[in-house]
């Protein structure tokens, strides 16, 4: 389940604060550990990483393009571009399949995997393994069920240490929706958190709360990052900053707000009334996928790992 301005932005290189620069351009250095520790150190106290989140190949070389030093992505955005439902365990071959595209773009990446995927912990294990060969450096693992209710905490505590036995230098974000699904409390929150990180989290995410006491009072129990999701007409970052906060997430916005301006520029089409300004060019759209030319082929839709035909010299895929 599931914006800010944030002064990321570059053109040769990205980086946050003292966070080790990722060079634009280069392909991601597969499951290093410098990789990891330039993640961890986005996550600082008075100037929290601000996390976009892309939801296919092109918003994330956009982003990267755009000198962000790390992106996320939305599992409502995967899920819905691929005709699912969010949170219901359905998109893990499309979750995957990005992954590993978006991975070898110049910047570090973080997935979203709803629930793990799976209800054992060793299928969510695989999983992680999976994403951190790709070159993934975090995911997020979260508590919500699909009917609305809270995983028990024992076997959320499980997938965890399941994830953290399999790669322990993965940034696992644990997620509880205590407040998004209007499911727990402030005191429940605190229980969570508090398990979630003695289970071997190395942050917590509770998205859908913006009472600056609760927040304050998470910042101020946990003693790894607290992640919180942008709210517009909300929290800003910066309040959210000065209360301690370490990572700002935007969550399924980006692609919330691709689909509403899509829907205003079709209805100017309508009218003949579609401006250009600022409005990438074709050839502009087109040299996204240069980013990804590093790498021959498309892993398959099913996870597999198989790559596609053979392609010719300039690119086209031969018929």
């Amino acid at each position: 389940m599931d914006t800010n301005d944030a002064d990321t932005r570059g053109t040769s290189t990205a980086s946050h604060g003292s966070g080790t620069p990722i060079a634009a351009g280069t392909p991601a250095e597969t499951g290093t550990p410098d990789r990891y520790a330039a993640f961890r150190d986005l996550h600082r106290p008075g100037d929290p990483l601000l996390l976009p989140n892309a939801w296919d190949h092109a918003s994330a070389a956009a982003l990267a393009r755009a000198g962000f030093p790390a992106i996320g992505t939305t599992s409502l955005g995967v899920a819905a571009a691929a005709g699912k439902a969010d949170a219901a365990g359905t998109a893990r071959a499309e979750t995957l399949l990005l992954a590993r595209g978006i991975a070898r773009l110049p910047a570090l990446v973080t997935v979203d995997i709803e629930g793990g995927f799976g209800e054992r912990p060793e299928d969510v294990a695989g999983l992680v393994r999976e994403l951190a060969a790709a070159g993934v450096v975090g995911v997020n693992l979260e508590d919500g069920r699909p009917d609305g209710t809270l995983s028990a905490v024992g076997p959320q505590c499980d997938l965890i240490r399941a994830v953290k036995d399999a790669v322990p230098e993965l940034f696992l974000n644990a997620r509880t929706d205590t407040f998004w699904l209007k499911a727990g409390g402030e005191k429940e929150t605190h229980e969570r958190a508090a398990a979630y990180r003695a289970a071997g989290a190395d942050g917590v995410f509770v998205p859908g709360v913006q009472d600056e006491s609760v927040i304050g009072g998470l910042t101020e129990a946990l003693d790894v990052p607290l992640n919180i999701l942008y709210a517009p007409g909300g929290l800003s970052p910066r309040r959210l900053a000065e209360l301690g906060v370490r990572r700002v997430s935007s969550g399924s916005l980006l692609f919330r707000a691709a689909v509403r301006q899509a829907v205003d520029v079709a209805r100017e089409f309508t009218r003949g009334t579609v401006g250009t300004e600022g409005l990438p060019t074709y050839a502009e759209a087109q040299a996204l996928a240069t980013d990804f030319a590093d790498h021959e082929g498309t892993v398959d839709g099913d996870g597999d790992g198989d790559r596609d035909r053979d392609r010719d010299a300039d690119g086209r895929a031969d018929d």
